[in-house]
């Protein structure tokens, strides 16, 4: 297995994480007020699930230019 492919594989685990993290997060929202923490903390997952895939992505531009 190249780095490449490790690389490619956690990205589309961080992509689908996020995705997830997202719609868990919306439906946390229509729930009500008493979910509001739950939906607090949903969307701050979500945005560390982006962060981690845009590193990934951009590990993996750097590599391929080389």
């Amino acid at each position: 297995m190249t780095v490449q492919l490790v690389l490619k594989i956690l990205l589309i685990g961080a992509m689908v994480a996020t995705v997830g993290a997202l719609t868990l997060g919306l439906f946390s929202m229509k729930e009500g007020k008493e979910a509001g923490e739950r939906s607090n903390k949903m969307m701050r997952l979500r945005i560390l699930f982006q962060a981690l895939a845009i590193v990934i992505f951009s590990i993996l531009l750097f590599l391929q230019g080389k």
